[in-house]
């Protein structure tokens, strides 16, 4: 029983710790984990509160911090430090005027798993902005990006040092840090920027990436080249897209759902555009210029399930069966593609 008391105790003191070290002018969520409640976590909220607050002091045990709506213009290299950021998992800086965000803004944020930057103004963000952060979702939708260069989560000779193994008499190895390596961002929102073409990002694990609503006109071979994990690509609203080259798909062979809707000046897909997307189940073409679909499209999508072409008219992979002539009485079963509309497939 006294055992018992003393947890019962801590977990007081914790929880009271925690909801003494918030900001008068922000608000503290303590959420308890584990055996008697022994571990808690805190979500700090400081939107809408004022340029001013920043930097806000946070208790040692904050694992979200929200920035959002504060008219914060600069992040600074000592905005982001001090006691309890060095834990942070998640930060939320959306809808503020952000334009600028300083080298070492991030460098303390060892930790940080989810940034939301979107709603902001930022033009460019410099080489090694992001280094060293186990970043797995990256918001930057609706700011003013030009090109997002591959940089940026790691900076040009500052990636992975080499270790040099010579122990044993042996010849050297060399190996690298396994922790500061390539980044492991698994989503990427880019959505409402000012890019003219695909970002580079060759190697790095995405499984979601968002594009809408960039003025990109054309999407070249081998755009999307070594992003091999990615199962959800979003291409929407692209006001000036009217090509789409052949093969700029070939290493998507993970993807199962793209998204081509509300591209009003893409009119025509050819199937070999298609080339490489073994897994695509959902096609959206949607509010497009394409009105037809080249009859042998299944060729290039055996995993494929549905084609949205427009409002009330889809499309779908059946299987048709019909009598094979040089063994009469043997059936030839063949995919085809069924749709809602007459017309449909050229």
């Amino acid at each position: 029983m006294s055992a018992l008391l003393c947890v019962t105790a801590l977990v007081l003191f914790l929880s009271e710790s925690a909801a003494t070290g918030c900001h008068p002018r922000c608000h503290c969520e303590v959420e308890s984990f584990g055996l008697f409640d022994s571990f808690s976590l805190t979500k700090v909220d400081c939107s809408g509160v004022g340029p001013d607050v920043a930097p806000v002091p946070i208790p040692l045990d904050t694992s979200f911090l929200d920035l959002s709506t504060n008219s914060i213009r600069t992040i600074t290299n000592s905005m982001l430090a001090g006691p309890g950021y060095t834990t942070l998992a998640g930060l939320d800086l959306s809808a503020n005027l952000i334009s600028k965000v300083e080298g070492g803004a991030f460098s303390k944020l060892r930790y940080l798993e989810a940034l939301d930057l979107s709603h902001n103004f930022l033009e460019e963000l410099m080489d090694g902005c992001f280094q060293g952060l186990p970043l797995a979702e990256v918001d930057l939708s609706n700011n003013r990006l030009r090109e997002l260069r591959l940089e940026v989560f790691a900076a040009k000779g500052h990636g992975r040092p080499m270790i040099v193994d010579m122990s044993n008499n042996q010849v050297a190895k060399v190996s690298r840090d396994p922790q500061t390596g390539p980044p492991n961002l698994q989503s990427l929102t880019l959505a409402g920027n000012q890019l003219t073409s695909v970002p580079r990002l060759q190697g790095v694990p995405l499984r979601y990436l968002s594009l809408d609503g960039n003025p990109i006109a054309a999407i070249q071979r081998d755009s999307f080249a070594e992003l091999k994990d990615l199962v959800h690509l979003s291409l929407s609203g692209l006001q000036h897209l009217y090509e789409i080259q052949p093969h700029s798909f070939g290493d998507l062979r993970n993807l199962q759902v793209l998204d081509l809707s509300n591209n009003t000046k893409l009119t025509s897909l050819s199937a070999e555009v298609f080339h490489g997307l073994a897994s695509l189940q959902e096609l959206d073409l949607s509010n497009s210029g394409v009105t037809s679909l080249p009859n042998d499209i299944l060729s290039h999508l055996p995993s494929l399930r549905r084609i949205t072409l427009r409002e009330n008219v889809n499309c779908w992979r059946t299987l048709k069966q019909e009598q094979f002539h040089r063994h009469i009485g043997e059936l030839k079963i063949e995919a085809v593609l069924a749709c809602d509309a007459m017309g449909i497939i050229s």
